[in-house]
C-alpha cells in the first residue's frame, strides 16, 4: 500500500496526539528529530564541497524552529549556514534554538535587514532551506513575507522546503501561484495532500511516529533504511520529476 497523504485536519490531529499524554513527545524532541531529518535531506542531495553556503530561511512558528535545528546540524556537518528570520518567533523554545546557533557561531541576518541585504545574501548562497511556513499556513501572504517569497523564488538557487513549500496550501498545493517552487521537499511525519504531485525529489522525515499511531491513522509509512532519518518517496502518477 502507498503512503497516506494527510489533510490539514488529520495532520493537526496527529501533531496533537504526538504531544499529548498518548504520544508523550515534547515539542523539543519533535523539532530536534525533524530538523535533523531536514539537514540530512539537504546533505543527501547537495554535497558540501559544491553547496557549502546554505541560507536557512525561518518563519516565526514551529517550522522556523525546525529550520534552526537544521541550521545547527548543517554547521556540524561542515556546511556554512546563514540564518534569515524576517519575523523571529517569540516563544522561549525559538529563542533557545537561536542561541544554540549563536553558540555554534552561525551567522544570522538582522530581522529588519533590507531586501537588498537579502538579495545579496541569496546571490552568495549555494542552496536555500525554506522553513518559513508549515501546513497550518493560510493565505494571503503578509508583510514582510510578501517580499521575501518572490525574492527566494527568483533567486535561481536550489531550494529545499520543509514539510510543504512556503506559500502552498496544505490541501490544494500552490493553487494561488504565490508559493515557492522547491527542488527538494522533506515531508515530516507523513506527506500532505497538497504535495501529492510535487515534481522534485521528495523525502520523508518522521522516524519518530509510534507504531500504534501509524496503525491507528493507517499511514502506511515506508521502511527507513538502516539508521537513516529520511527515506526518499516515489513519484506519484501524474507528476514528472524535474
Amino acid at each position: 500500500m502507498s503512503v497516506r497523504y494527510l489533510t490539514a485536519r488529520l495532520a493537526q490531529q496527529i501533531d496533537e496526539e504526538l504531544m499529548n499524554a498518548s504520544g508523550a513527545f515534547s515539542i523539543d524532541q519533535l523539532m530536534e528529530l525533524a530538523g535533523l531529518a531536514c539537514a540530512q535531506t539537504l546533505a543527501r542531495v547537495y554535497d558540501k564541497e559544491k553547496y557549502r553556503r546554505v541560507l536557512v530561511c525561518c518563519g516565526p512558528g514551529n517550522q522556523g524552529g525546525d529550520g534552526l535545528v537544521a541550521a545547527r546540524h548543517l554547521g556540524m556537518f561542515g556546511y556554512e549556514p546563514t540564518i534569515y528570520m524576517p519575523k523571529p518567533g517569540s516563544k522561549d523554545i525559538y529563542k533557545r534554538l537561536h542561541r544554540q546557533c549563536d553558540n555554534m557561531k552561525i551567522r544570522s541576518l538582522p530581522p529588519d535587514a533590507a531586501m537588498d541585504v537579502l538579495r545579496s545574501t541569496l546571490s552568495s548562497s549555494d542552496v536555500i532551506l525554506d522553513a518559513i511556513f508549515g501546513f497550518s499556513f493560510k493565505g494571503p501572504v503578509r508583510a514582510p513575507f510578501d517580499e521575501v517569497l518572490p525574492l527566494i523564488s527568483s533567486s535561481r538557487k536550489p531550494i529545499v522546503s520543509v514539510d510543504i513549500p512556503s506559500g502552498w496550501d496544505v490541501e490544494r498545493g500552490d493553487a494561488e501561484g504565490i508559493g515557492i517552487m522547491a527542488d527538494v521537499l522533506v515531508s515530516l511525519t507523513a506527506p500532505k495532500e497538497g504535495v501529492r504531485f510535487f515534481k522534485g525529489r521528495h523525502f520523508l522525515g518522521g522516524r519518530f511516529v509510534p507504531r500504534s499511531m501509524e496503525e491507528k491513522f493507517q499511514l502506511n509509512l515506508p521502511e527507513y533504511p538502516g539508521s537513516e532519518q529520511i527515506v526518499e518517496l516515489p513519484q506519484e502518477k501524474g507528476s514528472q520529476r524535474l
